[in-house]
């Protein structure tokens, strides 16, 4: 987790993602990233369908919110005294062991979404805070955007900044080719914690390895994790899932994003859709 790109815009969570992206730069020495977000041509609304009139935001506003959020992630790192690496400045192999946190701010990106889901593919991981439906809420389209293009893992900030972030882990296993993944991209996590989890809920899994199968092989990676499958209850596995990382005290979730697909969730609702809505946590999903 070497390197970190944190999609900024102006929104609620902006606080909390910061922090998670602090959090995971002290463990791991990362080079931290913040780049602008600005809406493209394509996501302005019309907004008048009788007179065919069509609202067009100003391109200067939105500049101007995008240093806005650019100001914000500088002044935090500054804040956090996290130093700045030169946006221009090559990283060196042999340096980067011991390097520790700093960060750099690229601020001249094109506007859109589609940008990120290709440079997320450069970075160990993208974070981006949990999506809401206000308008003060973080893009679901931005999360979307990182985890079905970045070919990465995404990191998912709650809305209230966590103290801590990967010492008790817990895997939301479902025996999944996506948490599988999931799991693959956390190993540096997982090496790191001081307790693990592998669960499972009945009802909230496809065919595949069981979470004690899981747990022996880990054990062979040299990480040590305990096991839990839960029979099926009144409490949905998404719900399941985070009132048992509370118990554990948990404070990373790992999962698997959208084994189900995203229509299917829609409608009849799943465990990524629980999460996204209701994490309370850092959560890092890949699909």
């Amino acid at each position: 987790m070497k390197t970190l790109l944190v999609p900024v815009a102006l929104h609620d969570a902006l606080p909390s993602v910061f922090e998670t992206t602090r959090l995971v730069a002290q463990r791991f020495g990362s080079l931290i990233e913040g780049v602008s977000l600005r809406p493209a041509l394509a996501e302005y609304v019309p907004v008048d369908m009788v007179g065919g009139m069509t609202w067009l935001r100003d391109e200067e506003a939105d500049r101007a919110e995008a240093e806005e959020a650019g100001g914000r992630f500088i002044a935090f790192m500054d804040r956090a005294g996290i130093p700045r690496h030169a946006r221009d400045g090559l990283c060196v192999p042999e340096n980067v062991a011991g390097a520790g946190p700093r960060y750099r701010w690229r601020q001249d990106v094109p506007a859109g979404d589609g940008f990120l889901g290709q440079y997320a593919r450069l970075f160990s991981m993208t974070v981006v805070g949990r999506p809401g439906s206000q308008d003060t809420s973080p893009s679901m389209a931005t999360f979307e955007t990182a985890l079905f293009e970045g070919g990465r893992p995404i990191l998912l900030a709650p809305p209230t900044a966590p103290a801590e972030l990967g010492r008790a882990i817990v895997i939301a296993w479902n025996g999944s080719t996506e948490t599988a993944r999931a799991v693959a991209f956390a190993m540096p996590f997982l090496r790191a914690a001081e307790r693990i989890l592998v669960l499972s809920v009945e009802g909230g899994t496809v065919p595949g390895p069981s979470a004690e199968d899981l747990a022996r092989a880990l054990a062979c990676e040299g990480i040590a994790a305990g096991h839990k499958a839960l029979p099926a209850g009144r409490r949905t596995p998404g719900e399941t899932f985070l009132a048992e990382a509370r118990d554990f005290g948990c404070d990373l979730l790992i999962k698997g994003a959208y084994t189900q697909s995203r229509l299917r969730q829609m409608i009849f609702g799943g465990p990524t859709s629980h999460l996204l809505a209701h994490a309370d946590l850092p959560v890092l999903m890949a699909h």
